[in-house]
């Protein structure tokens, strides 16, 4: 089993999920408890993917104000007037110490639409409609484009969109990291849940080594 889901650190991207301001500042309006304490995690594990010129991805969510392309259950309440990672405002931006050099903003529109933003060598944004960076997304196809058949996650609230994400790249046969103390809202028995579908599941430290012997830079 282990020679099917085992990573090839080589051939991984490292993917961001909805580290945006809303969600990750003390006192924005959808804060998650513990983003903003895993950030230093974050910025080191993009600083070796960066190093290495190794792809990056920051899958990010945005919701139109009048609530038309929100999750059901958050529908209602961006409909009354609750604004949270709306486009064009410095809510649904990424946190600033994660951003790449020469950032200039989320262009919301072409995200909205469903393309790829590039904002650095190696290194996009993508918006997803919902949980899961797979879900309705082309990410499964620009992944395979490029060889990649791991996925390292890092990011923003374990229980939904970061689990969702690695239960999706599971079921499209992609090898699954989930690198545990540079991500939000991680509980025991959701890591357990994730080794038994075959995510590998370490922390930074172990990540860097692993990367930085395979690439060999």
């Amino acid at each position: 089993m282990m020679s099917y889901t085992s990573p090839n650190w080589s051939r991984s991207v490292l993917l961001t999920i909805d580290t945006q301001n809303d969600f990750t500042l003390p006192e924005a309006v959808a804060m998650v408890p513990g983003t903003f304490e895993v950030l230093p995690k974050m910025e080191q594990m993009l600083a070796v993917y960066r190093a290495l010129t190794m792809p990056i991805i920051h899958v990010v969510r945005l919701y139109q104000e009048d609530g038309s392309n929100v999750d059901l259950c958050r529908r209602e309440s961006i409909e009354k007037g609750l604004q949270v990672v709306a486009p064009e405002t410095e809510g649904a931006e990424l946190v600033h110490s994660i951003r790449p050099l020469n950032y200039s903003g989320l262009d919301s529109r072409r995200l909205l639409h469903g393309e790829f933003q590039a904002v650095g060598d190696q290194e996009w944004i993508l918006y997803k409609p919902r949980w899961g960076a797979f879900y309705n997304t082309s990410l499964e196809h620009f992944l395979r484009e490029r060889g990649i058949d791991t996925i390292l996650f890092a990011g923003c609230n374990f229980p939904n969109c970061p689990r969702t994400s690695m239960y999706e790249a599971s079921e499209r046969d992609f090898r699954v990291v989930m690198v545990s103390d540079a991500m939000s809202q991680v509980y025991e028995q959701g890591m357990k849940e994730m080794r038994n579908i075959g995510v590998h599941v370490c922390s930074l430290a172990e990540a860097i080594v692993e990367v930085e012997q395979a690439v060999g830079r």
